[in-house]
């Protein structure tokens, strides 16, 4: 494919729970993508790194709700940025990318959260360059984006980050996914249902099948081994990429991640 088919669009999630969450609520603010970070709402950092990005050009902010975007004069600011519409969210972030991405039409799309606060135009333009290369190798449908654990416990021994324990390395996620042409949606879709049935493990478990989930528990599945089980269950082709940035693994959405990232950007 040549360079202009391959100019992203984006999808921001920046819906919150019914409810909202912990994040919100210690800082009394209606949108955890409102939390600022450093003087500036998470949101608006996600929004600078794509718009000085080379490869991802604008699209759509999904999130927060109607009441929540009219009643705060920092949402509305937000969304005066050119070339983002907003969205609302449905239920679930699954459900928000689904109807987000069929409203953004456009593919390759890049997906993220609105939280990403330490997300950079150069963590985008790595992620987007590898996806590119990656789905045009292997034939991908939606490219995931990881951080080896290694470069994050280096650079925050006392970092508390979800870790993905495999055979062959342990990563943490990044929030940043590719979905390269329509058939990624697949992968939304499974995982809406995924989701409405994360009270019942076994079921979930099920979807992915017993042998898969036996060589996990022992450690002797690799990520490729995993992503080739969940391209089976969602019914389409999963790959990923590695990013050599650690605070792409870092998102806000919790008191101690807004604190780290402050103290993060406060280096700079």
């Amino acid at each position: 494919m040549s360079e202009f088919e391959f100019t992203f669009r984006s999808v921001i999630l920046a819906g919150d729970r019914p409810g909202g969450n912990e994040l919100s609520r210690a800082f009394n603010i209606p949108a955890s993508v409102l939390v600022p970070v450093a003087g500036k709402p998470a949101l608006q950092y996600v929004i600078n790194a794509i718009n000085d990005s080379r490869y991802c050009h604008g699209g759509i902010i999904c999130g927060p709700a109607r009441e929540v975007v009219e009643g705060s004069k920092i949402m509305l600011s937000l969304l005066q940025t050119p070339d983002f519409d907003w969205l609302a969210p449905a239920t679930g972030p699954s459900g928000s990318g689904l109807s987000a991405l069929h409203e953004l039409d456009h593919y390759p799309a890049l997906l993220t959260a609105g939280d990403h606060a330490l997300l950079t135009s150069e963590i985008v333009d790595d992620f987007c360059t590898g996806a590119r290369h990656t789905a045009n190798d292997s034939n991908f449908d939606l490219v995931i984006g990881f951080v080896p654990h290694t470069l994050v416990r280096a650079a925050w021994p006392d970092s508390k980050r979800t870790i993905m324990k495999f055979s062959n390395g342990h990563f943490c996620g990044s929030n940043l996914f590719a979905v390269i042409n329509p058939k990624g949606l697949k992968s939304l879709e499974f995982w809406q249902q995924v989701e409405s049935e994360r009270k019942q493990p076994w079921r979930i478990a099920r979807r992915f099948g017993v042998l898969a989930l036996i060589r996990y528990l022992l450690r002797r599945l690799t990520l490729e081994d995993a992503l080739r089980a969940l391209s089976g269950a969602a019914g389409c082709r999963i790959g990923f990429v590695l990013l050599d940035q650690a605070r792409a693994a870092v998102d806000v959405d919790s008191v101690a991640d807004q604190k780290l990232a402050e103290e993060i950007l406060s280096r700079i």
